[in-house]
């Protein structure tokens, strides 16, 4: 009864993933997606997507990276992807975060997806590749389905958002060649900026 108890617990805590806003707004909208619609989207992306892999991957453990890599934003809050005050790396404030959260869990629970949550960081495995290049595909077709979205909006010009976007190939050249050609397509419609 106690481990269920810090299980609900950890429920509960993690619906506040719900509230955190991210800058991307969703596809065709003008509303902003939170930090759990997010999470949603690369695990169905993460189903349908898999076979595009470079390596086979354990598609179990790209849907835990996935669902839970962005926990950690309930306290650090989301840190945007071109922001150029503040590096979007793993940062002390969410490691600390990743203790506090994750620790709610009962102990082996916990070090498991602490773990699963720095390997999703550290993006060397097949599996952290993947998922990465399932957060990164995300937002491009958001912006791209938006006239630019954040693109646009924070003048962030096509050779920054080209580099912060190449890792996807890591996780998969084909989906990295289909991104390349909507950035591409992009910069010909005047959405992103040359």
């Amino acid at each position: 009864m106690e481990d269920l108890k810090k299980q609900i617990a950890f429920i509960t805590e993690i619906d506040k993933l719900k509230y955190i806003l991210r800058k991307t707004k969703l596809i065709n909208s003008d509303r902003q997606e939170n930090d759990a619609e997010h999470s949603w989207h690369l695990a169905m992306m993460t189903i349908v997507l898999a076979g595009h892999s470079n390596e086979p991957i354990d598609v179990l453990k790209v849907l835990k990276m996935v669902l839970i890599h962005d926990i950690v934003e309930i306290d650090s809050g989301d840190i945007f992807l071109y922001d150029t005050s503040k590096n979007h790396t793993n940062t002390e404030e969410e490691t600390k975060a990743a203790q506090r959260i994750f620790g709610i869990l009962p102990t082996e629970q916990a070090q498991e997806l602490i773990a699963v949550w720095e390997e999703f960081e550290l993006g060397q495995s097949a599996e952290a590749k993947f998922a990465k290049t399932m957060d990164r595909l995300e937002p491009l077709l958001q912006n791209a389905s938006n006239n630019g979205g954040t693109w646009k909006e924070f003048d962030v010009p096509y050779q920054t958002v080209h580099d912060k976007k190449k890792v996807m190939a890591l996780g998969s050249s084909e989906i990295w060649k289909y991104a390349e050609g909507i950035l591409n397509d992009s910069v010909e419609k005047g959405i992103l900026k040359k």
